[in-house]
């Protein structure tokens, strides 16, 4: 299955991801600039964010209660599809998924 990554200056990173990893270690996995996971996906940083394209959005799940709060410390400003990529994990219903990185 592959992810795509959008970078601020409009060039793309994809990448091949296993099934049930989460887009977080994906994107470090795959050099994918500020996508960082300080915290290793336990939702203690945001060091993660991404947006995700607006046509993905409905199918990557619901924000839960911790990661609402994690994205309001954001080092970008928060968009309505505003999301950790630590907590997205791959499955066959996302093959193709494309994650926007914040400037």
């Amino acid at each position: 299955m592959k992810a795509h990554w959008i970078l601020p200056d409009g060039s793309t990173i994809t990448a091949e991801v296993r099934e049930g990893q989460n887009l977080m270690e994906a994107a470090v996995a795959a050099n994918v600039p500020r996508v960082i996971g300080e915290c290793g996906g336990s939702l203690s940083c945001a060091t993660c964010h991404v947006f995700v394209a607006p046509d993905w959005a409905t199918k990557t799940g619901a924000v839960g209660e911790f990661e609402d709060a994690m994205l309001d410390v954001a080092e970008a400003e928060r968009q309505p599809t505003s999301r950790l990529s630590c907590q997205i994990k791959m499955s066959p219903a996302l093959d193709g998924l494309t994650l926007i990185v914040p400037a």
